[in-house]
């Protein structure tokens, strides 16, 4: 008689911003803070007028990674488990320029330090791009739409990219929780609008 194997008990998935390696001891489970240290610059887009009855388009024409760095200074110290979750702060920042009238370049930057008892365990700075085709929105539409909808579009692979680039360093991949960049693209138009006042 032959005995039917029983399937393992699943494990509950690790949240997103508690994910552990297997291999690693030393698991970075400290939630990131998400902080916008960096100053947003002005941004100014301009498009041709949008033609009467079209509906407005976005396309993808490419994207690429422009700029990355990962620092692990205090390896292989860093490595060895640790008493405590380390502190990660998270900035984030959005620019956008005008290729031709249509096109426009989207940059998104990352930047992740992780820090315990004032040393830093690692450090990246990220800058992923693409290029948008944005065509027939209303000039009262465009501004929004550059700075948050194309960088909601290129998270995903800049997320990826950091993730890689932690468990390429020896930790466990980093994975952030979205990003409201609505919320964002409205605290850069009132700073703006303060510094204008």
């Amino acid at each position: 008689m032959v005995k039917k194997a029983k399937p393992a008990p699943r494990k509950p998935a690790p949240k997103a911003a508690a994910a552990t390696n297997a291999g690693t001891k030393n698991a970075v489970k400290a939630a990131p803070r998400l902080s916008e240290v960096k100053p947003a610059a002005p941004v100014n887009l301009q498009a041709p007028p949008a033609q009467p009855g079209a509906q407005p388009s976005m396309r993808i024409i490419g994207q690429y990674l422009k700029d990355l760095s990962f620092e692990n200074p205090n390896a292989p110290q860093a490595l060895a488990p640790q008493q405590s979750q380390p502190d990660i702060n998270i900035s984030v920042n959005v620019n956008a320029r005008n290729l031709t009238p249509t096109d426009f370049e989207v940059e998104l930057h990352l930047d992740a330090k992780a820090t315990s008892d004032g040393k830093v365990i690692f450090a990246s700075e990220l800058m992923f791009a693409g290029v948008f085709r944005m065509e027939n929105f209303p000039a009262n539409m465009l501004h929004a739409a550059v700075l948050i909808e194309c960088p909601r579009m290129l998270f995903p692979f800049a997320r990826q990219i950091l993730a890689d680039a932690t468990r390429n360093g020896g930790f466990p991949p980093l994975m952030l929780d979205p990003i409201d960049f609505a919320s964002m693209y409205q605290k850069r138009m009132a700073q703006q609008a303060a510094a204008k006042a």
